[in-house]
């Protein structure tokens, strides 16, 4: 067990890591034209901000929390979903005397006990953002085209179809209720422990179970939609004006509920059946009361949570959809403590002006120091030995060609950044 990591939790190899860094910069710059900050919260919060921010009913709170006492007897869970850290925060600092639409940006862990699968671990990744202020449809638009532009960016939005539903307020959706209960009223013994204690509390979360007996039990069921209040009804009529506006493709999918208590009005999810069953990249809301809820004033809120793990395991099914990552510009090959100590000085200076140069650390053989470029897949090898050394110039080999070339020690960074310039323009017209 000392060798092997815990289950549900994966490492990120370098030969991976710069799939994440594609992904988090494209992320990153797409918030930042869309005018949001990032934040960065706690790993881990008090336990009753996920109970009362999550909802008592939901999935994450009755199942997958991992939530422990610490030394001062405070009970404390590590994030299970990044909302509620990111609402914690904005009270705290009292950011909503700004008196202005607050939009955050994230990348974080969080941490749900449940059996892994593909694109899921109990160590999961994701990106998300907040809008905080608006009560506006305008808001719901910008925080869905937020995703559908990185999905749009990143070629793969032809695999994704956006599902939106309107889940209701709480004051239609406590009438919604009563007419649910009383569909599932025949069905309440054959329902699962975990539903028919949701029956009493919040019967709209049977409508979210994954076991198979209660999916079947609730097909017929009476949706949301045709209980919705006027004020309700024109917001959604309103999202779908301006998702037409933004041209933004969208299906209305009734059975969109979302595995968390906190939402109100619009409930959203990007889908696809190209990584099998578990198929949501992608999903958010609006949640006009749980800044309210957790002890803020009334100000609303809508965002979203998009799994990165499964983005990548997407993605993967693009050939060639992520760039490779980038080898060294050069590597330096020395022979002989008098070049190394050259080479050492070169390496520095080539660092200095942005170049990413390697040495062999091992110093090995000069064999096994060009075996350790070709490893690599480094360009350029830039030769050090007596003959450099007494003549003031390296010997630059070009790794793919075999050709060299004698370069002043002064003007090895210019030449290399030429070079790599000149293979860029060569590999475009390819």
């Amino acid at each position: 067990m000392l060798t092997k990591a815990p289950k549900g939790t994966k490492d990120i190899l370098p030969e991976e890591i710069h799939k994440w860094h594609y992904v988090e910069t494209i992320f990153a710059d797409i918030c930042r034209r869309f005018g949001f900050s990032e934040i960065r919260t706690p790993l881990f919060e008090h336990t009753e901000l996920f109970a009362r921010g999550v909802g008592d009913t939901s999935d994450i709170v009755q199942k997958q929390m991992y939530s422990f006492e610490d030394y001062g007897g405070r009970s404390i869970t590590l994030r299970p979903e990044g909302t509620a850290g990111v609402v914690r925060s904005y009270i705290e600092h009292k950011v909503f005397a700004d008196g202005k639409p607050t939009k955050y940006w994230y990348e974080i862990p969080c941490f749900r006990y449940e059996q892994p699968q593909s694109g899921r671990q109990r160590e999961f990744h994701q990106f998300g953002i907040e809008i905080f202020g608006s009560e506006n449809m305008l808001a719901d638009t910008e925080a869905i085209s937020v995703a559908y532009t990185l999905f749009m960016e990143l070629g793969i939005m032809d695999e994704i179809e956006l599902r939106i539903n309107s889940i209701g307020c709480p004051k239609c959706r406590s009438a919604y209720r009563e007419v649910l209960r009383a569909f599932l009223a025949p069905k309440y013994d054959e329902l699962c422990d975990t539903c028919k204690m949701r029956y009493e509390k919040n019967p709209m979360r049977i409508l979210d179970c994954k076991s198979p007996i209660c999916q079947e039990l609730i097909k017929g069921a009476p949706v949301m939609l045709d209980h919705l209040c006027d004020e309700c009804r024109e917001a959604f009529s309103e999202l779908q004006q301006d998702l037409s506006a933004a041209k933004i493709s969208f299906t209305i999918d009734p059975g969109i509920v979302r595995g968390l208590d906190y939402y109100t009005k619009t409930a959203f999810e990007f889908v696809t059946t190209a990584i099998g069953a578990q198929g949501t990249v992608c999903g958010g809301g609006r949640y006009d009361h749980l800044i309210e809820e957790l002890g803020g004033p009334a100000v609303p809120g809508v965002g979203f949570g998009l799994g990165i793990e499964r983005l990548l395991l997407l993605l993967g099914t693009y050939e060639d959809r992520i760039p490779a990552q980038n080898p060294p510009d050069a590597l330096i090959v020395f022979m002989g403590d008098p070049a190394k100590e050259k080479a050492l000085s070169l390496l520095n200076a080539l660092r200095t002006v942005g170049l990413a140069v390697e040495l062999d650390v091992c110093a090995r053989s000069t064999k096994n120091q060009f075996k350790h470029a070709d490893k690599t897949g480094v360009r350029f090898a830039v030769i050090l030995g007596e003959n450099e050394l007494a003549s003031g110039k390296a010997a630059v080999k070009d790794m793919n060609t075999g050709e060299q070339q004698d370069v002043d020690f002064e003007a090895l960074a210019d030449f290399i950044k030429q070079e790599h310039i000149k293979i860029q323009r060569l590999d475009k017209r390819s």
